[in-house]
């Protein structure tokens, strides 16, 4: 199941590739299946095994998840958008989004508000798999530790003062209708000027998605004993006006200053467990004595925790001066 977890990746790296560039004769069952080496019949299986939906219907919805993006933020004309996401006509792009998404193209256009995408699947998800190092590779790059000052902004999220951690923080979310993995994340992908937003398809929460732990207003203590909650959400401007989704919460950040603990790219397979490993050690060893700040844990200070292998592993932690 491991090597197919593989697999299937494989196959929603290449699908998002080819829907971006569109180039539709790649984007067959046939073709990518040739590409793994399998039957149609087996990997079709095995796709569905995995993702919990038919491939048709996999494509289908991250075609529309692109369309509706450039229905969003371009003013190209909404035929040229069905026929580059492999739509025969107005009228069937119209009907497809329509039934995804509630509204007709040409509405959402002039009124974008969020609605559930279909996220990227993430079969190999790195916070689930890669946590036993494969062989003892020693991770290159050191961790770099500065101080910034980032700009009063809002984060919209959800949270849960009873988890500890992102896997048992979705086990909880999952079992509250409206807060499953699929709807908020789907919800946050649509929404348009995420401050962290790396270009939106590329990948499965990337878009801007975050986990942030937030400390606890009112100074009670998570179920683990720490007073903090788990957040997930999306940084936005200060001036953002967007709809809210009701089971979401937008928060008000004030400029603040933060001290940033960061690591390089890193092979997630062989190094990650060395990586948090070194990050967490930094954070315990860091002898703020002679920068002029301490740490702030003062009620309502959020810290963020940004994960991309092929970028970086950070935390950023609110401060304060000494």
């Amino acid at each position: 199941m491991y090597e197919w977890q593989k697999q299937v990746q494989m196959m929603v790296d290449e699908i998002d590739k080819c829907i971006k560039s569109y180039h539709d004769e790649a984007l067959t069952l046939r073709f990518l299946s040739r590409k793994l080496g399998y039957s149609e019949f087996y990997t079709t299986r095995k796709f569905k095994e995995i993702s919990g939906m038919p491939f048709r219907d996999y494509l289908r919805n991250r075609k529309l998840a692109f369309a509706l993006k450039e229905v969003r933020d371009s003013d190209k004309n909404l035929l040229e958008i069905a026929f580059d996401y492999g739509f025969s006509s107005h009228e069937a792009f119209t009907r497809a989004f329509k039934g995804a998404y509630g509204v007709a193209p040409s509405e959402y256009r002039k009124n974008p508000k969020p609605v559930v995408l279909r996220t990227k699947i993430n079969a190999f998800d790195r916070y689930f798999f890669g946590l036993e190092e494969i062989g003892m590779v020693q991770p290159s790059g050191d961790v770099k530790v500065y101080f910034v000052t980032i700009p009063a902004h809002k984060f919209l999220h959800i949270e849960n003062n009873k988890s500890n951690g992102y896997w048992d923080f979705w086990q909880k979310q999952n079992l509250i209708p409206g807060q499953d993995y699929d709807t908020i994340c789907g919800l946050l992908d649509s929404i348009k000027g995420k401050l962290d937003d790396g270009g939106g398809c590329e990948a499965n929460c990337g878009s801007g998605q975050i986990m942030a732990y937030r400390n606890d207003p009112d100074g009670r203590l998570c179920d683990w004993g720490i007073p903090r909650t788990e957040c997930w959400g999306v940084r936005l401007p200060f001036d953002y006006q967007g709809e809210v989704p009701p089971q979401m919460i937008l928060l008000d950040v004030p400029e603040s200053e933060y001290i940033v603990f960061e690591h390089g790219p890193f092979d997630y397979e062989r190094e990650n467990c060395s990586v948090e490993e070194k990050i967490e050690k930094a954070m315990a060893a860091f002898d703020y004595a002679d920068s002029g700040y301490r740490l702030d844990s003062s009620a309502g200070r959020i810290m963020y925790f940004y994960y991309n292998p092929e970028q970086y592993f950070k935390y950023i932690r609110p401060v304060r001066k000494a």
